[in-house]
């Protein structure tokens, strides 16, 4: 959407007129002073013409607020004919030139009046997203202070460069996207991400333009310019979301290019028939194509989809939800399959100990040792088990003569006695006896486990496991009580993979897949469905793409997830699938509801109006001010769903 149109349904720039409706875009029917005004003049004019005083004033009255209020209608009306476009804005002006030449001033000054506050609640629609991406706008600070040398120097953020650092005092807001090099810190981050609790910033941890610092004074090294900071992504990926149509707004849009035309061959009928052919009087007859041509245009038919659409894209972007468009929106409401990446995904991709098990030496000991053993090693596994050590508080040892064997693991020296640590290869080619029904059924859980030594003799095993995010095994609960089918596609080997598979309640896994195999697997799962990928953005990027949707953890930080993805999760948050599905599922049933109620509104005022039983003013008051109001509050209700 342009933020510059003043018609959610619009197609057309600023100063042309929509496809559907008609309408100019140049605010030229008026503010809500103008109708105030009008609607003062009008009102007073019916009052006076009813209580029959100061005649023939009140019918000037009318007729001026008519003038002052419709002149920008008929105008519009005008130009949007001779570029050969029967809009809404010269149906209503001719039905209330129409009504004057028959003697109903009222009818053709609250016509006018009515349809003008059928705009105004349009162009309010509208506001409401364009308001929502000015709002992000707000948070992008215009001035950093930067250190240069041993002087701190404010300047605009678009003259900073990448590798300055900047500084950023308790209550800032953080200018640039940035990794912090000195100082530490909490970041409220709930304006980009929806998430209530700030979080903590330390040595090398990035922070992002917009969000707050709380109560820590640091200096950030910046990562990107001004123009391209995850605020300002986010920010363009916004506006052009609102512009991408849904297949839904497509066909409504379509439907509204045949339904003006069939309304005024219908009206041309009932001003027709009933004079020439059933002797009936003339006037009725043209009252009633009046009201026909004023319901001639499906406006809130027109906005129906859009409105919706457009309150559920920015409201999911203010919970930590970047959706790329409606037509995305529309899709996850169809989705049958959900295929899950599992590293990054529904792991944290790093290793933690979930076991030790000592055998002769305490469990203190057993840590002690394997630290002092990894000390050097940069390896995930030696970084879990020095983590751990250090968590339990396990006394620091010293150890020397290390020697490293590829592939298998470490061996050193603690205080004169040969300690080794390292895989079941290690020890097996070295003679040891192990209790090998216990590795067998670590490695059937799913985790990977080390051996521990001293001389000859095997004093432990410690076994490690890739984290799992909190929320997985509730999200995937969630997605088959749903009844979609939900796979795991992991590049793991079929041991690590059947057993996360199994604690999370998959239906399925693929294991040992490459990238351009886990594109294969989700083409093949299209036969049950529309398929969903959620991945991490990186490795997972052909797969996103040859899904119906792709949707990318932890955005905050991956400009490659920002870019591969359809729906982006700014944060590593997997409840964030099932509110995907409950605003998805809810939008797409209120565009529904918004274009059911809108059809049968107009069919039914059609049918009266056939019948003569319903006047002009009535007809806009329901078909187009009500309808209209109608439609945008049953929309705005989308934007009250929270995570």
């Amino acid at each position: 959407m342009d933020p510059g149109s003043d018609c959610t349904s619009c197609e057309a720039g600023h100063g042309d007129a929509c496809t559907a409706c008609g309408h100019e875009h140049e605010h030229e029917h008026g503010g809500w002073g103008k109708l105030v005004a009008s609607g003062a003049v009008i009102a007073a004019g019916i009052i006076l013409n009813h209580l029959n005083i100061y005649q023939p004033a009140p019918m000037l009255m009318l007729v001026a607020a008519m003038v002052y209020t419709g002149y920008p209608l008929a105008v519009s009306g005008v130009r949007s004919l001779f570029r050969g476009s029967v809009g809404i804005n010269l149906l209503v002006t001719v039905a209330a030139v129409g009504a004057t030449l028959i003697g109903q001033y009222e009818e053709g000054a609250l016509v006018v009046f009515l349809f003008s506050i059928s705009l105004r609640l349009e162009v309010l629609a509208t506001d409401r997203a364009r308001n929502a991406v000015q709002a992000l706008m707000k948070l992008r600070p215009e001035v950093a202070t930067i250190r240069r040398g041993e002087e701190e120097v404010t300047v605009p953020v678009d003259q900073v460069l990448p590798g300055e650092v900047f500084l950023v005092r308790p209550g800032d807001r953080v200018p640039l996207d940035g990794v912090v090099v000195d100082g530490e810190t909490t970041v409220d981050q709930s304006a980009i991400t929806g998430e209530s609790v700030p979080s903590e910033k330390r040595f090398m941890d990035e922070v992002y333009a917009g969000t707050i610092n709380l109560d820590g004074y640091v200096a950030a090294k910046t990562k990107r310019a001004s123009s391209e900071t995850m605020l300002a992504s986010i920010l363009r990926m916004v506006s052009e979301a609102v512009e991408r149509r849904s297949p839904t707004e497509t066909i409504v849009n379509r439907f509204a290019r045949y339904y003006t035309p069939l309304i005024i061959g219908l009206a041309v009928v009932v001003a027709v028939v009933p004079y020439f052919f059933y002797g009936r009087p003339l006037i009725p007859s043209i009252y009633g194509a009046l009201v026909l041509l004023v319901i001639g245009c499906p406006c809130a038919l027109t906005i129906a989809t859009p409105v919706a659409m457009v309150s559920a894209i920015t409201s999911a972007s203010r919970n930590g939800v970047l959706v790329k468009g409606s037509n995305y929106v529309e899709q996850v409401s169809k989705a049958r399959v959900f295929a899950f990446d599992k590293t990054g995904t529904l792991t944290k991709g790093r290793l933690a100990v979930t076991d030790v098990i000592p055998m002769g030496v305490s469990r203190e000991t057993l840590l002690s040792v394997a630290a002092a053993l990894e000390e050097n090693s940069k390896h995930p596994i030696a970084y879990a088990i020095r983590e751990q050590a250090l968590k339990e508080g396990a006394p620091k040892l010293g150890a020397s003569e290390f020697r490293s064997q590829t592939g298998r693991g470490v061996e050193a020296v603690i205080d004169g006695t040969l300690y080794r640590v390292g895989s079941q290869r290690l020890f097996s080619e070295n003679g040891f006896t192990y209790p090998t029904d216990t590795l067998l059924e670590l490695e059937g859980l799913g985790k990977t486990t080390v051996i521990l030594s001293r001389d000859s003799e095997v004093i432990g095993m410690i076994s490690l496991m890739d984290e799992s995010r909190q929320g997985a095994a509730e999200t995937v609960q969630d997605l088959r009580r749903r009844g979609m089918k939900v796979d795991m596609l992991t590049g793991d080997n079929e041991n690590t993979a059947k057993a996360i598979a199994g604690q999370l309640g998959f239906n399925g896994y693929h294991a040992g897949l490459l990238p351009d195999e886990k594109l294969e697997v989700v083409e093949g799962l299209k036969a049950h469905g529309p398929v969903v990928m959620v991945g991490d953005g990186v490795n997972d990027a052909p797969a996103l793409a040859a899904a119906d949707v792709g949707v990318a953890m932890g955005g905050l930080g991956s400009d490659i997830a920002l870019e591969t993805a359809d729906i982006v999760l700014l944060e590593d948050d997997l409840s964030r699938i099932e509110y995907l599905l409950r605003l998805a599922s809810t939008t797409v049933t209120t565009v529904h509801q918004n274009i059911a109620v809108s059809v049968l509104v107009k069919l039914l005022i059609v049918a009266l109006a056939a019948w003569g039983a319903i006047t002009l003013w009535m007809a806009v008051v329901l078909g187009d001010v009500g309808l209209t109001l109608l439609v945008i509050l049953n929309s705005v209700r989308i934007s009250g769903i929270k995570p």
